[in-house]
């Protein structure tokens, strides 16, 4: 399709995130290469499931991460196939992680075996990624690119800030596919229902809060955690606390601060759900409260209500597209609290200062509070309506 019949009024009508090229001919096999953690994953689902329904005779395989291979097996709109990529600089190998190139041979090798048609690359710039890409041997490529970085068949430029999902679907739309959805959706198996069942209960409406977040910067503070859990439990609900072990200390300190009237009414499960049993807790909830995290994204996957609080650039990157389930509260911070180094140019442009005040703090309790209960409001109503 020409960008000229996409906008044809005549023509039926297409969703787009920018106009499309032309499909590629005779392509059976798709990788797909986004490491990272869970949002990363999240993020790259849209993408993933817009190049299945353009080539529904290809198998897509995604090369990521294990968070990839822990959730994605079985549940509907997940690619056919999961790889592990091993530690590779710039690939979403963790800072300071140990690489062998012995593996990383071994693992491109076996992936050039397979025999891509297609690969496409969603995996940040292109400076680490776009050479790795090159190196599966495929008959195309596709992917974003910065001015540094190898080129591709067909590139879209990378421009930090976008909104993931749809830097994801306009990569996609350089294979000639268009979106079948904007935002990520999972299922839940009845097993992972139950399996929350037994944690958060049935019998009163549930906030499920996650405190943490990888970069300490967009973590609200703990108290005002607590202060809308109190909040909540006032009125009925039961709150809910995970994290991975990582964040169990924030959850310790949510829990003391909590006034409840009565035991159960706080579940302090930090550190002690797989993330198939984390996605029943997200599902079960009427409101999930969190950070700029993994979970929180995945919560809105899942399809619970979500209060959220973001740093405002982030927001541009990784927020809701939606208002009426979703509620966003900013924190404005430009330059860093302690040595005022400018924090609006961010990713690949501009290395971050060592200071981890939070960028987060300024947002009110009060205002967080008002939205979690409408929400949980909202979602008791629609419960008592079916």
């Amino acid at each position: 399709m020409t960008p000229d019949a996409a906008l044809d009024t005549a023509a039926p009508a297409l969703a787009v995130v920018a106009p499309p090229r032309e499909r590629f001919a005779d392509v059976r096999r798709i990788a797909l290469l986004r490491g990272g953690g869970l949002g990363d994953l999240l993020f790259a689902l849209p993408a993933a499931q817009a190049l299945m329904a353009a080539y529904p005779d290809a198998e897509v395989t995604l090369l990521g991460s294990p968070i990839a291979a822990a959730l994605l097996p079985g549940r509907a709109g997940a690619p056919h196939r999961i790889e592990v990529l091993p530690p590779i600089r710039g690939v979403g190998a963790a800072p300071g992680a140990v690489t062998d190139d012995d593996e990383i041979a071994r693992f491109v090798a076996a992936q050039r075996e397979r025999g891509y048609d297609l690969a496409v690359q969603l995996h940040g710039g292109g400076r680490f990624s776009n050479p790795f890409l090159l190196s599966l041997g495929a008959t195309h490529t596709i992917g974003t690119r910065t001015d540094d970085a190898a080129e591709l068949e067909r590139t879209v430029d990378y421009i930090y800030y976008q909104h993931e999902m749809l830097r994801g679907l306009e990569v996609a739309g350089l294979a000639g596919a268009a979106p079948v959805a904007l935002e990520a959706r999972l299922g839940v198996s009845d097993e992972e229902h139950a399996a929350a069942a037994a944690i958060s209960g049935e019998d009163r409406p549930v906030v499920v809060i996650h405190p943490g977040a990888t970069d300490p910067r967009r973590r609200w503070p703990v108290e005002r955690f607590a202060e809308v859990a109190t909040a909540a439990v006032a009125e009925g609900a039961r709150v809910v606390l995970v994290g991975d072990g990582a964040d169990a200390h924030l959850c310790g300190e949510i829990a003391a601060r909590i006034d409840a009237p009565e035991d159960g009414l706080v579940v302090d499960a930090s550190g002690r759900l797989d993330l198939g049993t984390l996605a029943g807790v997200l599902a079960r909830a009427d409101v999930m409260l969190g950070n700029d995290s993994g979970p929180r994204h995945l919560a809105q996957a899942v399809g619970a209500r979500t209060v959220s609080v973001f740093w405002f650039g982030n927001v541009v990157n990784a927020g809701p597209l939606g208002r009426g389930r979703h509620r966003v509260h900013l924190g404005w911070t430009t330059h860093c609290p302690t040595c005022g180094r400018d924090s609006t140019q961010v990713g690949w442009t501009a290395p971050r200062c060592e200071h981890d005040d939070s960028f987060v703090a300024g947002v009110a309790a009060a205002d967080v509070r008002d939205d979690v209960l409408r929400l949980v409001a909202d979602a008791v109503a629609e419960r008592a309506a079916l």
